[in-house]
This record gives C-alpha cells, sequence and structure tokens, in this order.
C-alpha cells in the first residue's frame, strides 16, 4: 500500500535519519562522560535510539517510502560533529541539548500517528506511542542531571526547554494511555 501523505512521508524520513544522529551522538556523550553509572544510561539511550530507528524503518518499509539519502548524510553529519563536541563542550551542555532534542523528539511520534490517523490507519498506534513515551523517558532522564545547575535558568531562558518548559505537551507523571494519547502534540 502506497501512502498518499507527503508530510508523512517526509517525517518518518526525517525520523529514521534523525535516529541515527541523535545514537551517534550518545556514542560521543557516553564516552566523553566520567561517570560509569552515567555512561550505563546514556548507552541504553543510545540503544534505544537504533531500536527507534528499526522500528520506523519497519514501519517505511510496509508502505514502500525509501530512505532519504539527503536526511541520511545531513544527519550523519549533525550526529558526528555532535559526537564530538562532546568531548570539548563540558559536562552540562551535551545534557542540555540532549534534552533539549529528546523533548522535540516526543511529538515526533505522535504526529506521526495523528497524520496516519488522517489516512484511517491505527495499527501503528502502540508503536508509535511507545517511542513517544521512550523519548519523555529519555527527555525526564536528562532534565533531572541538569535541574541543579546553576546555568539551567540561563539556558532555559535563552533555548525554550528546561524546568519550566517543555517542548510537548505529555505529562510525564500521568501518562495517558495508547488510546487517548491522541490529546498528545495535536497538529496545528
Amino acid at each position: 500500500m502506497k501512502l498518499d501523505h507527503p508530510k508523512l512521508i517526509r517525517l518518518l524520513q526525517k525520523a529514521y535519519s534523525a535516529e541515527q544522529a541523535a545514537a551517534f551522538a550518545y556514542i560521543g556523550h557516553a564516552k566523553a562522560s566520567n561517570l560509569v553509572e552515567e555512561k550505563i544510561a546514556i548507552k541504553q539511550i543510545e540503544l534505544d535510539e537504533w531500536e527507534h530507528r528499526r522500528e520506523v524503518l519497519s514501519i517505511m518499509s510496509q508502505y514502500g517510502i525509501p530512505v532519504s539519502s539527503f536526511y541520511e548524510f545531513q544527519f550523519y553529519i549533525i550526529g558526528k560533529v555532535i559526537s564530538a563536541s562532546c568531548f570539548v563542550i563540558g559536562w552540562f551542555m551535551p545534557h542540555f541539548f540532549a534534552g533539549k532534542l529528546e523533548s522535540g523528539n516526543v511529538c515526533e511520534y505522535f504526529v506521526i500517528m495523528h497524520y496516519f490517523h488522517e489516512l484511517g490507519i491505527k495499527e501503528h498506534d502502540q508503536v508509535l506511542y511507545d517511542m513517544g513515551i521512550k523519548e519523555k523517558e529519555h527527555e525526564v532522564y536528562f532534565l533531572e542531571q541538569v535541574k541543579d545547575s546553576r546555568l539551567l535558568p540561563i539556558f532555559e531562558k535563552l533555548f525554550g526547554w528546561g524546568d519550566n518548559k517543555s517542548l510537548n505537551d505529555v505529562d510525564y507523571t500521568n501518562i495517558e494511555t495508547v488510546k487517548e494519547s491522541i490529546k498528545y502534540c495535536k497538529i496545528k
């Protein structure tokens, strides 16, 4: 079955490639960390990103959606640059920007779900929900790491994410069911 929904196709292609960039970034992030517990947590997040990439590819394959060479190249470079930068920008910034990135990724999967619903397709709801909630879990982890930093209020004001601002409307303390999650990340 071919999908007649250019925004959905583009978002799936972008999500697939961006998951690789995130995984590459976390490889550098974990290697740059001096704390064993932190290395383990970030390695698990990296593994989650690779799993998300496999899941997105599975969905794309079901509909004959090709991988975008442009996005693959673009996000490969982004991931490698971020990975290398983790060794020179200190401890706070990799955690802060990883949290901000994950915060934005949450809605990516719920918007994909909304787009599928526009086509009357609900068979991917569970996997998209699981990936969106996993991204929220990552956001919460990174926020927890930086919440006591004196830099957080400054970065939150400059970059629009932090203790009082999120890029999604998922309340991690009161997560909705798959069926109720349609209220998350409404398309404007």
